[in-house]
């Protein structure tokens, strides 16, 4: 399983981003990967195409890809303080991080803060193509 940030779902929805070949490429080299991610993540990834009248048919789209949704555990509140307060990441990354953890899943990321994050929690991160 493959965590995906926010960063990547974004860059491969958006053709004028200037990670979308990379971003491209990242998905279809792992497409015999699960891929899946935060709720959060997924509500942060919805804001824009929510405000253009298009978040339905976005979560459509992210649903065909075969994004499956990582649901927040009952213990988030303890667990994502625990990230915040011992890594650099702000909390929606630390929901990445969370996601990850509790499936011991790969992260995709182009944010360097949260792949290293995800190195020292001992998680696999998915290198970015050139």
């Amino acid at each position: 399983m493959i965590v995906l940030d926010a960063s990547l779902i974004i860059a491969q929805l958006d053709t004028t981003d200037a990670h979308h070949h990379a971003a491209t490429q990242l998905l279809a080299d792992n497409t015999f990967e699960t891929w899946a991610a935060s709720a959060v993540t997924l509500a942060e990834v919805l804001v824009g195409p929510a405000r253009r009248g298009q978040g339905e048919r976005v979560n459509n789209l992210l649903t065909r890809w075969g994004v499956h949704v990582v649901a927040v555990p009952h213990d988030a509140p303890v667990r994502l303080a625990a990230l915040r307060s011992t890594t650099p990441l702000k909390l929606p990354d630390c929901c990445v991080l969370l996601a990850a953890l509790q499936h011991g899943a790969a992260v995709a990321t182009f944010d360097n803060r949260l792949a290293e994050a995800a190195r020292s929690q001992g998680l696999r991160v998915v290198p970015i193509p050139d």
